[in-house]
């Protein structure tokens, strides 16, 4: 394996000299997104070695002040066709950066945020990675993750010190969790596109904290890492994050294909016709839009639902039937949020048998752990079997429920996180140290409107709807039916073309920028938790 640190790439970009010029100037390279540099690749115009030195040039110039690649592959960079991309693939050619999460890469590492992990290599590829490289794209390094994904925030120590991802638009904030550092690098212009993974809404909230789409995919559509399946783990998919809904699309005509024995339940996919159908506007649709509690206490970031508004008022003129959908009609609350609970609770017990296996007394992986993560193996012994039956008894009722509702509905739209984008390192991060209970609560409470779609295995897709009064992005979701993704793409893409001033926001950190900014002194990636 061949890594590099991120300032020696930026002397050698492109395996040049210092000052070596770059294919593209940094506002053409911005304006581009991966289906537009394929098309350069393609025509001849630029090479993928000379993408992946410019992407590398533009990892060096934005990351440290965001903290968000672990490492690059240098060897990959000088030479991608060494990645096994397929030449063949729509987007051959264009950088990727991997989520130190999910679905792995061979030969390289992959520690899931986490000291427990540290060290370890890939021996084999995923499956998903592998249709990623079937796509074309070049991997060129390692983005953060919260600790196992487990927290809506990127804050980790598992390289020895604390190390804090930052949002691009504003470095207090977080770019949310947990594929933050995928978000926080493509939203600063230094890759297209990132891989992520979404286990309650760890590719859609980072995406609307970054002014992004991130897409989660129908349970089964996409390949499982090879150590898991859907059955093993119902609530989590891989995904990407980008700044074009094309982009999406063009992932997923490669992501969405499974070998046969390949999954526990695929799912018929339209793999080979989401970019191409992007462009047939949806017929009239019949949509649903919520911004109700949702069975949770805490109020509503008021924000959230004036972007919200001004998208159904695009909405409705585009032709569609904008309608409110009450909460009872969505779903039965009390049962949907104990059986995520219990599923998200109890399989924290797998650490502890790990750290058995491993000859590690609970001592020694307490102190491997972040607060809340070491918390959460201790909550697992609240359950038992008879809890693991309850809860498929409680899937059972909320996923029949929640499919009812798309009877009566073509979409339902929704806020894409119900509090405002919380201080990089702060309430969402799992190296707060409090009380498990609260902490979990207030995740739930900001998370609603990500998590149902994972409990019960629908699409759901983020999309950028403007900001905030504090100038970050705000984020709306569409929810689908199952196996609905290429209506999600489609409506969206429509939205994009409507309002395309709420897409590729420019943040303050960003590769276009005339001086890079770095990190202040003191502490903006190293430090205690912050208020």
């Amino acid at each position: 394996m061949n890594s590099c640190s991120i300032n020696a790439v930026e002397q050698t970009a492109s395996g040049s000299e210092p000052g070596a010029r770059l294919p593209l100037s940094w506002a053409e390279w911005a304006k581009h997104d991966g289906v537009a540099l394929a098309a350069l690749v393609r025509s001849g115009e630029v090479s993928p070695g000379e993408l992946a030195g410019q992407a590398a040039a533009a990892v060096a110039r934005v990351d440290p002040a965001l903290s968000g690649v672990l490492e690059l592959f240098s060897d990959l960079i000088a030479e991608p066709a060494r990645s096994g991309a397929d030449t063949a693939g729509a987007l051959y050619g264009v950088p990727v950066l991997l989520k130190d999460l999910a679905a792995r890469l061979a030969g390289r590492r992959q520690e899931g945020g986490s000291a427990l992990f540290r060290g370890a290599v890939a021996g084999e590829t995923d499956p998903f990675i592998a249709r990623i490289l079937s796509a074309g794209l070049v991997p060129i390094g390692r983005s953060t993750t919260a600790e196992l994904g487990l927290g809506w925030d990127t804050t980790t120590n598992h390289a020895g010190a604390l190390s804090i991802t930052r949002n691009p638009f504003d470095l207090a904030r977080t770019p949310g969790g947990s594929s933050g550092g995928s978000a926080a690098l493509v939203a600063a212009g230094a890759v297209p596109i990132a891989t992520s993974s979404d286990g309650g809404g760890s590719t859609r909230i980072p995406a609307a904290h970054c002014g992004l789409v991130g897409l989660k995919p129908t349970r089964g559509l996409c390949p499982r890492p090879l150590d898991s399946s859907e059955y093993q783990s119902r609530i989590s998919t891989d995904g990407v994050v980008t700044r074009s809904v094309r982009d999406s699309a063009a992932v997923l005509d490669h992501t969405a294909r499974v070998a046969p024995g390949g999954a526990f339940m695929p799912v018929i996919s339209e793999a080979g016709r989401y970019l191409s159908g992007l462009d047939a506007a949806p017929a009239r649709l019949r949509i649903g839009w919520s911004c109700g509690a949702w069975g949770r206490d805490a109020a509503i970031y008021p924000a959230a639902t004036h972007r919200l508004e001004a998208v159904c008022a695009v909405l409705a003129a585009l032709g569609h039937d904008v309608v409110p959908v009450t909460d009872e009609a969505i779903a039965p609350w009390a049962e949907l949020w104990e059986s995520y609970t219990i599923n998200w609770m109890s399989a924290r017990g797998q650490l502890a048998l790990l750290a058995e296996q491993r000859g590690l007394s609970r001592d020694g992986l307490r102190t491997l752990l972040s607060p809340m993560v070491d918390r959460m193996v201790d909550a697992s012994a609240r359950y038992d079997k008879a809890d693991l039956w309850r809860m498929m008894a409680l899937n059972n009722c909320v996923t029949r429920h929640y499919g009812q509702l798309f009877g009566r509905i073509d979409i339902l739209l929704t806020p894409a996180y119900a509090a405002p984008v919380p201080a990089a390192n702060g309430r969402a991060s799992t190296f707060c140290d409090g009380d498990l209970d609260a902490w979990f609560a207030d995740q739930l409470d900001a998370g609603r409107y990500a998590i149902p779609s994972n409990e019960v295995g629908a699409p759901a897709l983020v999309l950028p709807a403007g900001t905030g009064e504090d100038g970050l992005p705000i984020g709306v979701q569409l929810c689908g039916a199952w196996r609905q993704e290429a209506l999600l793409l489609r409506l969206a893409h429509s939205v994009e073309r409507a309002r395309p001033d709420w897409f590729g926001l420019r943040p303050a950190t960003h590769v276009t920028a005339a001086t890079p900014i770095r990190t202040p002194a003191g502490d903006v990636t190293k430090g205690r938790v912050e208020p």
